[in-house]
Formats: structure tokens, C-alpha cells, sequence
């Protein structure tokens, strides 16, 4: 039950709300004068504060104050329930199980594609992988310059998937899109793989490399390190975001 919630943080925050729930509904009756959204305002405070106390990541913390509060100010609209369902679906076709993974859709900047450029041999033949490969710009513009090298990527969520697929459709035979599930993708077949993912996954994501990526080929990380294991190179990179490529060599 335990790696279950460190996996889908979610559940945990959805368990916290209702804890705070259930400690503040004895009260309501005790303080009849508050209106709903105040007491809302309140169950949010508390959920807030046991978020806190269970050292659940910062970035929580405002979710955990307005939930209850959105969720009492939406119903005043009295919107449709059609709205929200549709809303729903369009976040789950955009992002996919980003609620599950803890990786959100990152696109990588053209700074990015510069340098990543440079670090890809440039005579002899390769293969790239992208992992959770978003749009596929990275893959399509890679492409252009290095004729030589073959250019993979993966996505899992639906619409960003079909966007890339398009995007390489007419591209030469070697740059492919697929849909599927990064951890199921065997990396050994790979030179180069790169990954613009969270902090989250990249412990198991450097045990899954190192298992089966081949001697001598390159793993790069945008902006994320893997903890305890120090990279060959780190390049800081001169885009929006001041981020760093972490490279190393298997």
C-alpha cells in the first residue's frame, strides 16, 4: 500500500482531504454562522497543514488549500457536469497518467537541440531514443541535421503522441514515433537516449540504463540529475529556463 501511494501521490492528497473532513465536520454544527465557503477555506487549511506534517512535495500545498474551496465556488456556477467531464478527458488525452508517472509534458527548448546536436557523432551511423518524446520537435528537427543517425521516440499520452506521429510521418524511415510505456522499451539497441522527464523517476530510470544500455553509449538528462551518481559532463544550457544537460557514459 505504501509504494502505491509514493507512486500516485494523489491518492495520498485525496486521503488528506478527507481526513481533514472528517476532523472539521463535528464543528460545523458548533459554529452554524460560517457560511460553506468559509468552512471550505478551513477543511483547506487543515488539509494544508497535514500535507505539511507528512512532507508531502511543496508544490502540494496550495492544491491541498484550494481544493475544497474551487470545488464549492465551481458548484455555484452551477455549470453543467458535461463541462467537467469533457475538461477531464481533454487534460487525460494531453497528459496522459501524468497523476500516475509524476511526469508532466516538458518540451524541449532549441538551445536543447543545439547542443544536442553537437554531442551526436557525426560521421558514423546511430540510433536516438527520446523518452516520453512529447510533440517529437526534438526528433524532427534532430533529424534534419543528422541524416546519418536514427531517431526513436516514445510517448504515452494520446494527443501528443498523434502530433509527433504526424509530425514524423514523412520524414526518412528512420524516425519513428510509437505509443507505449517508457519502462517497457528496451534501451540496449540504443547509442544515445535522452529523457526530459521529473525528478521522480529518475532513480529506477538510471537502474533500468544501466541494466541495459550497452558500454560506451550516452544517457542525457534535461535539467534532471540522478541522485548519488555523478555525470561525465553537465552542460548548462542558455534557454528560458537557465537548465542543465546531465550526460553520462555508460
Amino acid at each position: 500500500m505504501l509504494k502505491i501511494f509514493n507512486r500516485m501521490p494523489v491518492l495520498k492528497a485525496l486521503l488528506i482531504q478527507l481526513f481533514a473532513f472528517v476532523c472539521i465536520a463535528p464543528l460545523m454544527s458548533s459554529l452554524p454562522t460560517l457560511t460553506l465557503l468559509e468552512w471550505a477555506l478551513f477543511q483547506g487549511i487543515v488539509a494544508a497543514f497535514i500535507s505539511y506534517c507528512f512532507r508531502i512535495a511543496s508544490w502540494w500545498l496550495p492544491i491541498q488549500l484550494c481544493f475544497f474551496p474551487a470545488v464549492v465556488l465551481t458548484l455555484a456556477l452551477e455549470l453543467s457536469p458535461l463541462w467537467f467531464c469533457l475538461g477531464f478527458f481533454l487534460l487525460l488525452l494531453i497528459y496522459g497518467k501524468t497523476f500516475q508517472t509524476q511526469v508532466p509534458l516538458y518540451l524541449s527548448s532549441t538551445e536543447v537541440t543545439r547542443v544536442l546536436a553537437s554531442l551526436l557523432p557525426q560521421q558514423r551511423n546511430f540510433t536516438f531514443m527520446d523518452l516520453g518524446c512529447g510533440c517529437g520537435g526534438l526528433l524532427s528537427k534532430l533529424n534534419k541535421t543528422h541524416t546519418h543517425g536514427a531517431f526513436y521516440g516514445i510517448e504515452a499520452a494520446p494527443i501528443p503522441y498523434l502530433i509527433g506521429k504526424i509530425r514524423t510521418l514523412f520524414r526518412r524511415p528512420n524516425c519513428n514515433v510509437q505509443w507505449g510505456d517508457l519502462w517497457k522499451q528496451n534501451l540496449g539497441q540504443f547509442d544515445v537516449v535522452y529523457a526530459y522527464l521529473s525528478p521522480v523517476p529518475m532513480p529506477s530510470l538510471w537502474e533500468k540504463a544501466s541494466r541495459e544500455m550497452q558500454p560506451g553509449s550516452l544517457f542525457i538528462s534535461n535539467t534532471f540529475a540522478v541522485p548519488g551518481i555523478t555525470p561525465e559532463k553537465i552542460i548548462a544550457l542558455n534557454d528560458f529556463s537557465k537548465s542543465k544537460l546531465y550526460i553520462w557514459r555508460m
